[in-house]
Parts: C-alpha cells; sequence; structure tokens
C-alpha cells in the first residue's frame, strides 16, 4: 500500500483504486496556484484592456460585496482563483472572465419528512427529526458536489432509516439521545468531503400504529391494576396486624372495650345523625342466651 500526495486542484479529492493487486491511495491538498495556461493568460489581458478602456462604467460591473455570512467563491476560466473563498466585505473581478457564486455559512435547519421505519423487533412506526448544520468549507461546498443542501437533506433520511432499523421499539422510545448522537456522527462524517458540519440532530416524534397504541394501552392498564391489587393486598396485612395488636391490648384490659365504645358513641354524635347504634357487652346478652333447665353457676 502506497500513500502518495498530489496538488492537483484546490480541493480535496480521495480516489481508491485496486491496480494488479497493490492498493494505492491518491489524496490531493489544496493548493492555491492555479495554471491558466498561455490562451488564458491573453483572454485575462484582453479583458483587462476592454475593462479600462470603458471605465469607469465598468468599475460598476468589477466591485462585488458579499456579507458577513456569506463567502463568494470566484472562478477565473473555469478555475478557482488562489486564496480559496472571498469576503466579506469587497472583492473584484474580471467581468469577461470570472464568474463567481455565494455561500451563505449560516446555520441551517430542516425536518426530516417522516420515514415508516422497520425495527429490530418487526414494528413498523413511523419518525421525524431535525437536523441543524452549516457549511464550514465554502470551497469543498461548491466544488466537490452539485447541491450540499439536498444531498444532506437526503442522506439525513437514509441514515435516519438504517440507524432506527438496528434499534428495538423499547430503544427507540427510551434511547433517544443516543440515536441522535449516533446519526449526527454518521453524518458528520458522511459530509466531511463536503466542507459541511453536522452541528446537532434531534428525534421529534415517533408515532406507533393504532393498533400497537391499543395493545401497549392494555398492556400498561392490567400492569396498573396487577399493582393496585398487591398494593390492596398489603394494605389489608398489615391492617390484620394491627387488629391482631389492639385485640391483644383490649383483651389485657376489658375497660379498654368499654372506653372503645364511649369513644365510637362521641364520634357518632359529632356527625349529627339521627340514629345511634349502642354496641352492647357480650356479657351481658348471654344470661339470655341460657336455656331454662341449665344450672345457674
Amino acid at each position: 500500500t502506497y500513500n502518495v500526495k498530489l496538488n492537483i486542484y484546490p480541493f480535496v479529492q480521495r480516489r481508491h483504486f485496486n491496480s494488479l493487486g497493490v492498493s494505492t491511495r491518491i489524496e490531493g491538498t489544496v493548493s492555491p496556484e492555479s495554471n491558466i495556461g498561455v490562451c488564458g493568460c491573453l483572454l485575462v489581458f484582453v479583458s483587462l484592456l476592454l475593462m479600462l478602456v470603458t471605465l469607469p462604467i465598468s468599475i460598476w460591473m468589477s466591485i462585488k460585496i458579499v456579507k458577513e455570512y456569506e463567502r463568494a467563491i470566484i472562478f477565473r476560466l473555469g478555475r478557482i482563483l488562489r486564496g480559496g473563498a472571498k469576503g466579506p466585505g469587497l472583492f473584484f473581478i474580471i467581468p469577461c472572465t470570472d464568474s463567481f457564486i455565494n455561500v451563505d455559512m449560516r446555520t441551517i435547519t430542516f425536518d426530516i419528512p417522516p420515514q415508516e421505519v422497520l425495527t429490530k423487533d418487526s414494528v413498523t412506526i413511523s419518525v421525524d427529526g431535525v437536523v441543524y448544520y452549516r457549511v464550514q468549507n465554502a470551497t469543498l461546498a461548491v466544488a466537490n458536489i452539485t447541491n450540499a443542501d439536498a444531498a444532506t437533506r437526503l442522506l439525513a433520511q437514509t441514515t435516519l432509516r438504517n440507524v432506527l432499523g438496528t434499534k428495538n421499539l423499547a430503544e427507540i422510545l427510551s434511547d433517544r439521545e443516543e440515536i441522535a448522537h449516533s446519526m449526527q456522527s454518521s453524518l458528520d462524517e458522511a459530509t466531511d468531503d463536503w466542507g459541511i458540519k453536522v452541528e446537532r440532530v434531534e428525534i421529534k416524534d415517533v408515532k406507533l400504529p393504532q393498533q400497537l397504541q391499543r395493545a401497549m394501552a392494555a398492556e400498561a392498564e392490567a400492569a396498573r391494576e396487577a399493582r393496585a391489587k398487591v398494593i390492596a393486598a398489603e394494605g389489608e396485612m398489615n391492617a390484620s396486624r394491627a387488629l391482631k395488636e389492639a385485640a391483644t391490648v383490649i383483651a389485657e384490659s376489658p375497660s379498654a372495650l368499654q372506653l372503645r365504645y364511649l369513644q365510637t358513641l362521641n364520634t357518632i354524635a359529632a356527625e349529627k345523625n339521627s340514629t345511634i347504634i349502642f354496641p352492647l357487652p357480650i356479657d351481658f346478652m348471654q344470661s339470655f342466651l341460657r336455656k331454662p333447665g341449665d344450672a345457674s353457676v
């Protein structure tokens, strides 16, 4: 394997190929030089001469302005000029031989359309998101790709489907931050050659089918009912233990039962009910329950 660096174009190019079993990698680096040849120099000279002859009218065609958030890529006879992007501020071009393209360097936001994704556990869901990116290198964004914005949008859609296809439904619903970070890393690596920097990716919404929503709601309701029954059973057990302890205390002191009767009457009287139930001791009723033939004790 041989690594060869050539200054061939004013933007980065990467080519990988195999020839006779030898893998050779050619990697170009940014070069400020631009050889336009003798004919190109002659055309530039003629254009400068015409511009000087038509002064001061031609000066208005030569002065251009780019804003603070813009950069201008100037092409002279089809080649990018040395120095790369121009701006912000004033710059000059030769009207007949130069052309330029303005590149917006601000952060761009776009919504990923809802994507139908089949998860790892064979559940079909609809997921959408939002991507924040900006042009980091204006020269690469113009020279290496036709439309960087459209390419980034399409790549974000395919990356969203690819990443979510390796996740279960539970992971998608609970690990959104991890999924967004994974998407950002994949997009940033893929768009590096285009001069694009992906700053942030967020998952906006996960839509489930109606049947799956009903099934999940029934499952959640059943789980809540099961927990409620367990809690009620624990409450009954604790209450029975408390009653057992109270019965033990009352059995040790018979007068405590009479005090409990009085407390109950006080509570009923405070509620101003028309009917008052007065409990009688069981020992008082035993004398009436005896048979006539029984001997008195």
